[in-house]
């Protein structure tokens, strides 16, 4: 009788049509974004179904998942991304693409208002709105419950030769513009209805910024090659027949994939409008038992603590520890690469300063913050120019800006929490970035300790800190990061601690566990800790293989943690990650972490 009931309360949940709730969010820069929100029809709601739609498109094109998926227990959230549907912002536009995965952050930070948190949450994401959504995995690293990837977009097919290269060259010289979409609806689907759906739809956005078009191919080149860096339970739905994206890309993600929970499905005969075509059910029955699997399954996230030993950041980078043939050809260029920034020191200052203190150096760095071109006659100026603008300083720069609106708001957050705010950063460099982020304070802090193992550094930071005529509440000292016994040492204890740009310089993770260990002891629960990372970086083999470290002039080989590694690692010693901020180019990461 009892299995009579069940079955029967199963049935009536399933005649149940949904509907939806309108909502709307202000998004990290003000933007209001809109989205749809549909209960869970069970009283045991068991978590919550993000939908992305597709590029051009919008939340309401997804809308009919919710019942076609049948899962009672879910409740479900479709958006329609900044400048598409009923959101707001500039039609097809936005101020990157880094901008729109950073939507995803809040959105995701919007419905935790709803009771549900990371672990309660799996995505369904369709062509450009799969690869924002990847990209958010990859770069923010949330301990999400599952990802699903209809016809990502990773290579979108340009038809006219050269497209790509010529609109990249056309922005260069005009400006941002738009291109029109060529997709015509009876090549996304076999489904009449969906066709003209599409043709009447109103807020279908036919163009698209071409900065965005841009950085989609660019982020999804490094989505794709660097996706080991993901262990989200994943499923790939690639359409059999898609005119508008490559089959190539979707495959080499799904084979990089470090997921231990993975699929890869090949839906013959399917266009691109993967969940939107006419026998669209043979998707939804893959996904439907993929989901509920992920749902039920026990909590075992992959340990990445150990990736230092064996992993594949780990082989990264003992191959580039690696001597090259010095008659080899790629010895010979990296020679000759070695020889021409020693040259360039002879006019450019600020390859003169790597050259001298090595190119992680704080000397190194502060001269990158201050981004004043400065060598002998114009020539070297030109030089020094170059050299400032490549991209890892410019990545340099921009955290340097992420770390100020942290520490703003890090220190804003505890003030409102009756704290006095006791700042210590311990490998400050020089401590510019933290002095200029203090600077800005509403309120100051109540004292503010920098500390460096160097001694050159200590005394530029001091004569720093007398320049600007502080007070004797702002200090610098000499100190070694990764010693125990100085942390118990802080008096006064530290509610909020910055550590910036020093845990990419060592590959041994011990090393982090007992710095941030003797952190997590210093402080009291409540406090506030800010770190930084560096999941990635376009340059890493010209680093290597030119540029020398502070450390006797050894080659710079880094080691990069992806952020799942770098969270797991705080999360050991205590803390709990509460935001997140990353360049647009996906280099450096700045995070803000309680102790808990």
């Amino acid at each position: 009788m009892l299995h009579e009931q069940t079955i029967a309360a199963a049935a009536a949940l399933a005649s149940l049509k949904r509907v939806a709730q309108e909502r709307s969010f202000k998004s990290h820069d003000g933007t209001e974004i809109f989205y749809r929100y549909w209960p869970a029809l069970s009283e045991s709601r068991k978590g919550a179904v993000l939908l992305f739609h597709r590029g051009h498109e919008h939340g309401g094109r997804m809308a009919h998942l919710v019942d076609e998926l049948d899962m009672p227990d879910q409740a479900f959230y479709a958006w329609d991304a900044r400048g598409n549907g009923r959101s707001a912002g500039e039609r097809g536009y936005a101020p990157s693409f880094a901008a729109l995965v950073r939507d995803i952050d809040c959105f995701v930070r919007e419905i935790g208002r709803d009771g549900f948190g990371q672990r309660d949450i799996a995505l369904i994401a369709q062509s450009f709105g799969a690869v924002l959504a990847a990209a958010w995995v990859h770069d923010y690293a949330p301990q999400i419950r599952a990802l699903v990837l209809a016809s990502p977009a990773f290579s979108v097919k340009l038809y006219v030769p050269f497209a790509k290269q010529g609109i990249a060259l056309w922005q260069k010289i005009k400006g941002r513009f738009f291109v029109n979409s060529y997709v015509k609806a009876k090549f996304l689907t076999h489904d009449p209805e969906r066709i003209a759906s599409f043709e009447a739809d109103p807020l279908i956005t036919r163009p698209i910024a071409s900065n965005i078009l841009v950085e989609l191919y660019d982020h999804a080149a490094r989505i794709v090659s660097d996706a080991r860096a993901i262990t989200v339970p994943t499923q790939v739905l690639i359409s059999g027949s898609d005119w508008v994206v490559r089959h190539g890309p979707q495959h080499e993600f799904f084979v990089n994939l470090a997921s231990p929970a993975k699929e890869r499905h090949v839906l013959p005969g399917f266009f691109h409008d993967t969940l939107g075509e006419r026998d669209r059910s043979q998707a939804l029955d893959l996904i439907r038992p993929f989901l509920e699997r992920q749902f039920t399954a026990a909590e075992k996230p992959v340990d990445l603590t150990r990736a230092d030993r064996a992993g594949y950041t780990r082989d990264e980078a003992d191959r580039l520890a690696s001597p090259l043939a010095l008659l080899s050809l790629r010895g010979l260029y990296w020679a000759m690469s070695r020889a021409s920034i020693r040259m360039g020191a002879w006019l450019s200052s600020g390859m003169k300063t790597g050259v001298a203190t090595g190119f992680d150096s704080g000397s190194t760095l502060d001269y990158v913050y201050e981004n004043e071109a400065r060598g002998t006659g114009p020539l070297g100026r030109m030089i020094d120019r170059t050299f400032l603008d490549a991209i890892g300083w410019r990545g340099i720069r921009q955290r340097k800006l992420n770390l100020e609106e942290l520490i703003g708001g890090a220190v804003a957050t505890l003030k409102a929490a009756g704290r006095p705010v006791h700042i210590v950063d311990i490998a400050a460099g020089h401590g510019r970035y933290v002095l200029d982020a203090v600077a800005k304070c509403a309120e100051p802090p109540a004292s503010v300790r920098l500390q460096d193992f160097s001694n050159l550094n200590v005394s530029l930071g001091q004569k720093l800190i007398a320049d600007r005529k502080l007070p004797g509440t702002v200090s610098f000292h000499q100190a070694d990061a990764f010693d125990a016994q100085m942390f118990a040492g802080l008096d006064p204890a530290p509610d909020l601690a910055i550590v910036s740009g020093l845990y990419e310089l060592f590959s041994d993770n011990a090393m982090i566990t007992r710095s941030l260990g003797g952190l997590a002891k210093a402080m009291q629960p409540g406090g506030l800790l800010i770190y930084t990372n560096q999941p990635w970086h376009p340059q890493l083999e010209m680093i290597a293989r030119s540029l020398t470290s502070h450390r006797g002039g050894q080659a710079w080989v880094m080691r990069r943690r992806t952020q799942g590694e770098m969270d797991q690692l705080v999360a050991a010693a205590g803390f709990e990650k509460l935001d997140q901020r990353i360049d647009q180019w996906g280099i450096f990461t700045v995070s803000v972490a309680r102790r808990v």
